[in-house]
């Protein structure tokens, strides 16, 4: 059964929360399968499948795209999408666009940094918001830690307790201190979702292409539990071997009726 935001909110103190992100209909199908509760499509889409040096060229689009695809994969799950770069720049605009990610297929919608009309105005007009402090993507001259400072940690500490405050039933925490991490965890009554903040969120967030070893950098704070990149490029130099030396197709039965090509 799809969980919804007051689940997760339950799901606080009491179990944590696998989170994964998904941007395609097989590997959402197999997500489901796994019985993770809730994927995340998110516009790193834009990176890690789309060749992107930023997640600022990924448009209102480029999500509905994803989101569809992954919806028709994991129809059991519940899926949160990305509002990208530049489409929540004012209320009424964040609702326009929130609206067609719905429409595509999500059951909420995330947004970066402490944009508290934004989301006040989302979740009165009854759309689910997740929030995002820390480290900002959409924004961020870089990718190094942020809160180290005591001024920094106060700052994301009020930015997550102000999310909260406007309607927001989970929030992500992106590469901060452990501590301050634990730290918001227990003053907020909304789950926290962690990626590289540590074990003591309420849950933990993985970008699919990392923990399966696709593609050739991922950040220090990912884990790969396989190395997809090498089956793929074994597969081709097979592919390619047997082609060139005519093993291929002559090694494989032939069916008739099929409609793939």
């Amino acid at each position: 059964m799809k969980m919804n935001p007051q689940d997760f909110v339950a799901m606080k103190g009491c179990k944590p929360i696998p989170m994964l992100t998904a941007y395609t209909c097989p590997v959402a199908r197999s997500v489901e399968e796994a019985k993770v509760p809730v994927i995340l499509v998110g516009d790193t889409v834009g990176m890690v499948e789309m060749g992107f040096d930023s997640t600022r060229d990924v448009t209102i689009e480029h999500m509905e795209y994803h989101i569809g695809a992954v919806r028709r994969g994991a129809k059991k799950t519940h899926i949160i999408g990305d509002l990208p770069y530049g489409t929540d720049v004012d209320p009424e605009t964040a609702f326009i666009n929130a609206q067609r990610l719905m429409q595509a297929g999500a059951d909420s919608v995330k947004l970066e940094g402490p944009n508290i009309e934004v989301i006040e105005h989302l979740v009165k007009r009854s759309i689910p918001v997740v929030g995002h402090t820390g480290l900002l993507p959409q924004t961020a001259k870089n990718f190094k830690q942020v809160g180290r400072s005591g001024e920094e940690a106060k700052r994301i500490m009020e930015e997550a307790q102000s999310i909260e405050n406007a309607g927001a039933f989970m929030v992500v925490l992106e590469h901060i201190p452990y501590s301050l991490a634990g730290e918001i965890t227990e003053a907020l009554f909304i789950p926290t979702i962690g990626i590289g903040a540590g074990p003591d969120c309420d849950g933990q967030v993985l970008v699919i292409n990392d923990a399966l070893g696709l593609g050739d950098y991922w950040p220090p704070f990912s884990k790969q539990y396989a190395y997809v990149s090498k089956t793929v490029l074994k597969v081709a130099n097979e592919f390619s071997a047997e082609v060139e030396s005519m093993k291929f197709p002559s090694n494989i039965i032939q069916f008739t009726g099929s409609n793939r090509s």
